[in-house]
Order: C-alpha cells, then sequence, then structure tokens
C-alpha cells in the first residue's frame, strides 16, 4: 500500500482568468477538485508547496490528502499546467475519490540491477526501457506508488512483458484485460552487430589496380625513342 501524502490548500471564491493572475503573482497556484458527486471546489495552493512535492514521483501517482481549510479529502492529481519554459505551475486539477471503488493510475515502473545482470555486463547488448511506466487498476488502499522490475537475471536477446512484472496483491494492469496482443515488451536485451567497413580494402584494391595502368601511360612509347 502507498503512503498518503497531505498538501494543505485554501478554498477561494474569486474566479476567472484575471483572479488566476492575481493568484500567481502573489506566489499561489489556482486548483479545482471535483468528483465523488460533489461540486467542484476553487482553491489555490502555496506554489512552493506544488513545486517540492512535483519532484516527487508520489505527487503524480499516489492518492494524496487534500487538506482544504482543515477538510481533508482523498484525492489524486489529474491534470496540470506548466509555464512553457519558467520553473511554475500554472494550474492543477484534483480528483475526489471514493475508497470503495477501484481507480486507474500510471505508476512508475523501477529498473533494479541492470548493471549486475548477464545482458549489463555484456559488451554490445543494448537494454531498453519500452515502458517506464504502467496503468494499474486497485482499490486506492491497495495503490503501489512505483512496480519494482528486478533485472538481475536479464540475459541477452531476453525480452520481459508486462505479463511479467510482479505486482502487489489485489493490484491489476489494466492493458492485460485488452487481449493478448497488449502484452507488449517492457524491456528488451538486443545484442548490436558492428558492422565491418570493407572500403578500405576494396579502396586499396582499386588503387593496387590503377598504379600499373598509370605507370605504363608515364612510360615512354618505343615510337618515342626513335
Amino acid at each position: 500500500m502507498a503512503k498518503t501524502h497531505e498538501i494543505l490548500a485554501q478554498g477561494r471564491k474569486d474566479e476567472g482568468k484575471g483572479a488566476s493572475r492575481r493568484l500567481r503573482r502573489t506566489a499561489f497556484v489556482p486548483a479545482v477538485v471535483y468528483g465523488a458527486g460533489q461540486p467542484p471546489q476553487s482553491i489555490q495552493i502555496e506554489h512552493n508547496t506544488i513545486l517540492l512535492a512535483a519532484k516527487h514521483e508520489w505527487f503524480f501517482s499516489s492518492v494524496l490528502d487534500l487538506n482544504v481549510d482543515g477538510k481533508v479529502q482523498k484525492v489524486l492529481v489529474r491534470d496540470w499546467q506548466k509555464h512553457p519554459f519558467k520553473l511554475q505551475m500554472l494550474h492543477m486539477d484534483f480528483q475526489r475519490i471514493n475508497e470503495n471503488e477501484a481507480i486507474r493510475v500510471n505508476v512508475p515502473i523501477h529498473f533494479l540491477n541492470q548493471e549486475k545482470s548477464p545482458a549489463g555486463k555484456t559488451a554490445g547488448v543494448v537494454i531498453s526501457h519500452n515502458m517506464t511506466e504502467v496503468e494499474v487498476s486497485c482499490l486506492p488502499k491497495d495503490l503501489p506508488e512505483f512496480i519494482d522490475l528486478d533485472l538481475t537475471d536479464l540475459k541477452p536477446g531476453d525480452i520481459i512483458h508486462l505479463s511479467q512484472l510482479k505486482l502487489p496483491a489485489n493490484v491489476e494492469i489494466v492493458a492485460l484485460h485488452l487481449g493478448a496482443d497488449h502484452d507488449v515488451a517492457v524491456v528488451t536485451a538486443v545484442t548490436v552487430k558492428e558492422e565491418v567497413d570493407e572500403a578500405p580494402a576494396a579502396e586499396a584494391g582499386a588503387e593496387g589496380e590503377a598504379k600499373p595502368a598509370a605507370d605504363a601511360a608515364a612510360a615512354p612509347s618505343k615510337d618515342a625513342k626513335k
């Protein structure tokens, strides 16, 4: 079960683009919390709170305790808007959750012991992480912050598929319910063969053939000696 984290927020009544701009100038992030059969609520959060939390994986993939004026709501981050080039969060959307209903969340994959694996120790082997997160379905209380994938035994030529991930109890991968075609590769270990450049040898042969011809052209003819 993933640990929950508390985010402090305040309710707000001012809405609209002008109000949002004023909030940003005072180092707050405008946000909305919605869902669970309740009306949407406009809130504001200190920008530093969001900035620090957003540095962690759990902020985007875990159940959060959103504390709005002392009232705690269980939520997930569902959308966010960042400034195109400034280190600034412009807006956040939080969705309330029902603790008795399954949720679908993208959870990060942590790749462990790749350097210790036979594939990791073999020259010319390229290990590709084709996926870095996976969508899971479970009750909020069972949601993991991440899924570990141990690559200790990975060998050259191996392929690890979604169905081979080890999941916590009561957690399912959404894609695997869509059919066998969705059991895609998460990790591949491919041996790359170096191509031998034969151009120098070919060029040397061409030069060897050209040299006698050049010598013959340079040599004076018998008619010239006469």
